[in-house]
């Protein structure tokens, strides 16, 4: 029996050891290497950087676009100098490609967000190399509540280009070129923030004395002292599952340059000018999902481009043609967006004596709907009005020529327009669309017929004043190439 066991025994630990030496001869199978781990903390399409902690996204979009009616600026146009028929740029080409990339990890203070967004951008007004340029609108950090960089302005609420291809109409929105801004957000739970914020000053031109002719070239002139503080900005917000809405403020200093060409003219005292606004943005999934509407109303005094972000100081329109019989006069329109009117010289016959800042009163409000017709179409309209005006002392200095007043000057002046813009989504990442408006300029008036819009390219005569219109076209393609 013994013997019988001891073989056994040994016939069992001889195959063990062929076996063992079998599975010696075979490859080992290397385990797999994972070169790109998905990282699901922040979303779709972020990965881990290999090595690191730190997850990232990269994305981005590229865009053509053809634009009619705009006089050469996409942005906001038509009502820049559109002086002569002959040197209006009527068409404008434009092409932009973006590349974007967001940066996120964990700290000990939640998570820290870095995002940049860099590109080309190429606008051609028939220059042949279409002026390639490059470009950037955002670059910023993020941690804790605090954001700091090239972002958008805390006090934005309504989204120009959510609802139109139109860059910046006269609205306060910063989102299309962006906006250099310090700010604290506070989350309160149940969809309420708030934030305070220090941001780059919403600049606008401050009319300096009077007018020595009646040329709009001459009207404004950059008569605004150095950078000295930034604007301070706050708002309030919610975010619930029926929309949101906000209510926000800034503070805007208001410092110009002299009386005189030189220091020894003195100058006036600074000013604090502010921006009060409101906005809402209502969702309406019982008529359609997607569907939704939005709103924004701006009142300011001494920060002019809350009201109206887009920078131009001169607005103007003229018809720019020869006069024909019973039309002895060529039609132009006007207006001056200020921050602040001051100045005057002192003994000169009609003209007032040395003032301080008179902050120049806007206000405008914008609101636009969207409608999903189905998951491919959409199509969206969309208005705004927007007002300047003036008080009597700075109404009488921009009114007073060389010698005498002129009568019945008023250089209140406003704008209105509307417009609609219909895409069809050919998947979830790219479109094409159409956007037309319509816009108004309802004139200032120096109260007398004059070369008010005289320059060297605008025809020699006569202008009179008159309300100015124009329509404007614009068609898109567009491709986002994230995931």
């Amino acid at each position: 029996m013994k013997m019988v066991k001891s073989l056994l025994l040994g016939t069992a630990a001889g195959l063990v050891a062929m076996t063992g030496a079998q599975a010696a001869d075979l490859p080992v199978k290397a385990k797999p290497v994972q070169y790109v781990k998905i990282c699901s903390l922040y979303g779709a399409g972020f990965y881990y950087i290999p090595g690191t902690d730190m997850c990232l996204k990269m994305g981005g979009w590229v865009r053509a676009e053809y634009a009619y009616g705009d006089n050469g600026n996409m942005t906001w146009g038509w009502a820049n100098n559109n002086v002569n028929n002959r040197t209006t740029n009527d068409s404008t080409w434009r092409s932009r490609g973006y590349i974007t990339a967001d940066a996120r990890n964990q700290t000990e203070y939640g998570t820290v967000r870095s995002y940049i967004a860099v590109g080309l951008n190429s606008s051609s007004v028939g220059v042949p190399d279409g002026g390639i340029a490059f470009s950037s609108n955002r670059a910023f950090i993020q941690f804790a509540g605090f954001t700091f960089g090239l972002s958008s302005s805390f006090y934005d609420f309504y989204s120009v280009p959510a609802t139109a291809y139109w860059g910046s109409y006269p609205a306060s929105d910063t989102g299309d070129p962006g906006w250099q801004v310090a700010a604290y957000t506070a989350q309160f739970g149940g969809g309420m923030s708030a934030t305070i914020a220090a941001e780059m000053r919403r600049l606008t031109y401050i009319q300096r004395g009077v007018y020595t002719n009646v040329s709009a070239a001459q009207a404004i002139g950059a008569n605004v002292a150095g950078f000295q503080a930034p604007d301070i900005v706050a708002n309030l917000r919610i975010d619930q599952a029926w929309g949101s809405a906000q209510v926000m403020g800034a503070l805007h200093q208001v410092s110009s340059l002299y009386y005189g060409a030189t220091s020894p003219t003195g100058h006036p005292d600074d000013k604090w000018g502010f921006a009060l606004g409101a906005g809402i943005k209502l969702l309406a999934p019982a008529i359609a999902p997607g569907d939704y509407f939005q709103a924004q109303v701006n009142y300011t005094e001494g920060a002019s481009r809350y009201a109206m972000f887009t920078s131009s100081s001169n607005w103007a329109n003229s018809n720019g043609s020869i006069p024909t019989a019973g039309n002895d006069f060529r039609d132009a329109g006007f207006g001056a967006l200020t921050d602040a009117v001051y100045g005057g010289t002192v003994g000169a016959p009609g003209v007032f004596a040395a003032t301080d800042l008179q902050l120049t009163t806007a206000w405008g409000f914008n609101a636009a709907y969207e409608h999903f017709w189905s998951k491919q179409w959409r199509t969206s309209v969309y208005g705004g009005y927007t007002a300047v005006s003036y008080n009597d002392t700075a109404n009488n200095l921009m009114c007073t020529g060389v010698n005498l007043p002129f009568p019945n000057c008023d250089m209140d002046w406003s704008t209105w327009f509307v417009g609609s813009r219909t895409q069809y989504n050919i998947d979830a990442s790219t479109y094409l669309g159409l956007d037309v408006m319509y816009a108004k300029l309802q004139s200032a008036d120096w109260g007398i017929v004059g070369a008010m819009l005289h320059t060297a390219i605008t025809p020699n005569g006569i202008y009179q004043k008159a309300d100015m219109d124009n329509w404007q076209f614009r068609f898109r393609v567009h491709r986002d190439f994230y995931p």
